[in-house]
């Protein structure tokens, strides 16, 4: 997940107030309930301490979402009498809403609530050229469409010399639309920045465009065996993205329990534990964060300073390290608030996972992959 987004957050100091609204529930009373949800969080992080002025932009923030469409939810992000972020969710929360006041923002939730739908282009071939449209978890859009040549496009059944050049013709007809969908379909994805490209058609047409895709789109290609003209519907676009997703996260991990192991120079790849990536994270070495977003040391106490490279085991650490001031925070959030300014993405492991035994998870919940200077 590529958490650049999450910038606003660290731009000021703490603390803040954090708070997922579940918003996949409907009733006849819906909007009523909400306003309900809306005063039970104000005087949850009232009790929590937070100030009265971040009290009342959330419960209002909240309060403006009784006649929301969004079908999952929301995380809202609050300081000083400020909602500094609130991004639509892609799953509902764990558990319903939820909302916490600390030093520094909870975003690892985020991880699973928001990172795990990737951006799909859906291509609709056949042989004439193709539709594209734009799928989220929140909806769809048309996203274009490109148009081949239109003649000849079908064979015919005899054997003459004459039809043999026809076929021919209806041949290389074919492979110019193929290869005009595939740089149409190329050119979207830089516009989209789609994580995924999904091929809907002929099992032919499909196959010759994804073999002139470039090579770098190649990873972020699935097919889908439907006949050319049909649309997908949102529950297979769902699990085409949560396959892709798992296989992304998989590779991520085996990339992870490869490193695990000292090259020739006796420097190890990967790191896991909370004291081993305090210290990478202190050192800016962190490339990639991986996460279980309920493992047990991702709420861990650390102690951070107000910088994203300030962070430590020990409150003395900070000391030594010639930093004034110190507070403790969850040990997930400390690092993912150091990955945020260092440019490095995160992934939670949970689909990686699932049903997989439990020695190829990072210890304690919390993983990385490193660079080395």
């Amino acid at each position: 997940m590529d958490l650049a987004f999450l910038h606003p957050l660290y731009a000021d100091p703490g603390p803040w107030a954090s708070v997922y609204v579940d918003l996949s529930r409907h009733t006849e009373d819906t909007a009523h309930e909400r306003e309900l949800t809306a005063e039970a969080i104000a005087r949850e992080l009232a009790d929590q301490g937070a100030d009265d002025a971040t009290c009342r932009a959330v419960r209002d923030a909240v309060n403006e979402l009784r006649h929301a469409s969004d079908p999952h939810g929301r995380a809202l992000f609050a300081r000083a009498g400020r909602v500094v972020l609130d991004p639509p969710l892609a799953r509902a929360p764990y558990g319903g809403t939820t909302a916490d006041w600390a030093p520094l923002p909870h975003v690892a939730p985020l991880l699973d609530l928001a990172g795990e739908d990737p951006l799909s282009v859906v291509a609709y071939i056949d042989r004439k050229g193709a539709d594209f449209e734009l799928r989220t978890a929140l909806g769809s859009r048309d996203a274009g469409s490109v148009t081949g040549r239109q003649w000849p496009l079908h064979r015919t059944g005899s054997a003459d010399w004459s039809e043999r050049h026809f076929q021919l013709r209806v041949e290389n007809t074919w492979e110019h639309n193929a290869a005009e969908v595939a740089d149409a379909l190329a050119v979207c994805q830089d516009e989209t920045g789609a994580d995924l490209l999904i091929l809907v058609g002929d099992d032919r047409e499909r196959r010759a465009v994804r073999e002139r895709l470039p090579k770098r789109l190649r990873d972020r290609v699935t097919e889908a065996g439907h006949g050319a003209g049909s649309r997908l519907l949102d529950g297979e676009v769902e699990r085409l993205r949560d396959d892709h997703v798992r296989e992304r996260a998989r590779e991520d991990l085996e990339r992870f329990l490869a490193a695990r192991a000292p090259d020739d120079e006796g420097r190890a790849g990967a790191a896991e534990g909370v004291p081993a990536l305090v210290e990478a994270a202190r050192e800016h070495r962190i490339d990639e964060l991986l996460v279980i977003p309920d493992g047990p040391d991702t709420h861990r106490e650390v102690w951070i300073g107000e910088d994203a490279d300030q962070l430590a085991v020990r409150r003395t650490e900070l000391s030594t390290l010639g930093e004034q001031n110190s507070w403790a925070a969850r040990a997930d959030d400390a690092l993912l608030r150091s990955v945020v300014m260092t440019g490095a993405p995160a992934v939670s492991m949970t689909l990686a996972l699932r049903g997989g035994p439990a020695d190829r998870a990072p210890v304690g919940g919390l993983g990385a992959l490193l660079r080395w200077r």
